[in-house]
């Protein structure tokens, strides 16, 4: 076994997070939903700057939530079917969102579909209540996922060849392409790897500098303060090219669902100091009914020199008995970086608060899953020490929930005096260690010792994977 080898498999045995502040740790503490409100379809969720509404990708179209009230998340609109009547449509499969001022963009379809048509729904919502849809961008590919920053808007364009990022300009309510870039144009022996294993799957952007999520050929940091003309900056991820080149058929379909590699989520902290990636990944039955690979968790990089990016922490996924995509599995998901917290979800393994002011040693503070009636996609800061939104996703391949849904949660777990009238304690509860042991949460104590042996454990490896 090479060292990097061994480098992974420690990885993946430890969770360099502390459990100090789990309500299971403390029974007089709760952290469970104040309110939530249906949504059809619900995806991926966004806020608006003041933090009072929420906007949710919906598969047939978008709706908007006033969640000012966190016990009473109230509808406030819904688009479904844009461009149902007109030659551009129909757009569907709408999965991802993004808002930059009082502009949104609703971007689809996620997937190749035949029967859709590809690209970007900017709208007006100055008025949350009355969306007023302003133009169509059609592309030639699907997209995924977005970014929406400084009038620019950034798009995941996979094409099944170089997979680039597609840049636009947001200008005057109209949008223009003014840029793309891959990892095929800094480097064309990336062409070897197969492209459904560097699909770009995320892009975040912060301050000039975008975080490009390309699965198993790891996550890239580009400078885009010259959207024309985007340069590398660096790479992070778990395989060298060579690993992933010459793969047959059947050994990149598997690849691809089983960890290492995965990246599938990225996200800056408030000054772009931390770098959060998620993997996303599942466990594969083979012929004999034995299971490989598993759940994919986040890992935190220090990139206060974004050409030198440094693994600060990684975060398990909590344990499943099923993390097939059959099961009820529990890999990550998509998550936000604010205000020294790190909000994540976790499909059917529920939603988490880590305090991640010391990113080099995140600590869980709260927890909350409900299987049977959630799988969560994102989870996010509405306004701080009051407010969380966290939607759980409707679909039916692979099964998660059965109904849409925006929750609303506290900032944090809260006292028996602080819950809300008419709040009672649900069915959901803050699970258990996702080391498999099926022991209760541990409180300081326990997890602080826990936290410094995992610790000392990941810098032994360092050190042996460095020499």
């Amino acid at each position: 076994m090479r060292r990097r080898d061994v480098l992974r498999a420690g990885i993946g045995g430890l969770a360099l997070t502390a459990a100090a502040g789990d309500s299971a740790a403390h029974p007089d503490q709760h952290f469970l939903p104040f309110g939530s409100v249906d949504v059809d379809g619900a995806k991926e969720a966004v806020v608006g700057d003041d933090g009072t509404v929420a906007y949710v990708a919906a598969g047939n179209g978008f709706a908007t939530v006033d969640v000012s009230d966190t016990t009473a998340p109230q509808l406030l609109a819904e688009r479904r079917e844009p461009l149902a009547d007109r030659s551009e449509g129909p757009v569907g499969e709408l999965w991802d969102c993004r808002l930059d001022g009082d502009r949104l963009i609703v971007v689809g379809p996620a997937n190749t579909a035949a029967d859709l048509h590809n690209g970007v729904l900017l709208y007006d919502v100055s008025d949350p209540a009355a969306p007023e849809l302003l133009t169509f961008y059609r592309t030639s590919f699907p997209i995924h996922n977005a970014e929406f920053a400084d009038g620019r808007v950034y798009l995941t364009g996979n094409d099944g060849l170089s997979n680039p990022l597609v840049i636009l300009d947001a200008a005057d309510d109209g949008l223009t392409q003014i840029g793309r870039w891959s990892p095929l144009s800094y480097d064309d022996g990336w062409a070897d790897v197969g492209p459904s294993l560097r699909p770009l799957h995320d892009v975040q952007v912060r301050d000039g500098l975008a975080a490009l999520a390309y699965w198993d050929i790891g996550t890239w940091l580009v400078d885009v303060s010259d959207p024309a003309n985007p340069s590398y900056v660096a790479r992070v991820g778990d395989y060298d090219r060579e690993e992933l080149t010459g793969l047959d058929t059947m050994a990149a379909a598997t690849e691809r669902m089983i960890p290492p590699g995965n990246a599938h989520y990225c996200e800056f902290n408030d000054d772009r100091t931390v770098l959060g990636v998620g993997k996303e990944a599942w466990a594969v039955e083979d012929g004999n009914g034995d299971r490989r690979g598993g759940p994919g968790g986040i890992s935190l990089y220090d990139i206060s020199d974004p050409s030198a990016p440094e693994q600060l922490a990684h975060i398990d996924a909590p344990a499943a008995e099923n993390n097939t995509r059959q099961g009820q599995f529990t890999t990550s998901h998509n998550f936000e970086l604010s205000e020294g917290r790190l909000y994540s979800s976790w499909y059917f393994g529920g939603t988490m608060i880590h305090d991640v002011r010391d990113p080099s040693r995140p600590i869980r503070i709260a927890w909350w899953q409900n299987p049977d009636e959630a799988s969560f996609w994102t989870a996010r800061l509405a306004r701080a020490g009051e407010c969380v939104v966290a939607s759980s996703a409707e679909a039916t391949t692979p099964q998660l929930a059965e109904q849409g849904r925006l929750y609303t949660f506290p900032d944090g777990p809260v006292s028996d005096a602080a819950l809300p009238e008419g709040v009672d304690e649900p069915d959901g509860s803050g699970g258990e260690n996702g080391d498999n042991s099926g022991t209760p949460l541990p409180g300081f104590g326990v997890s602080a010792a826990a936290l410094g042996l995992g610790l000392g454990a990941w810098s032994a490896l360092r050190r042996d994977a460095e020499e």
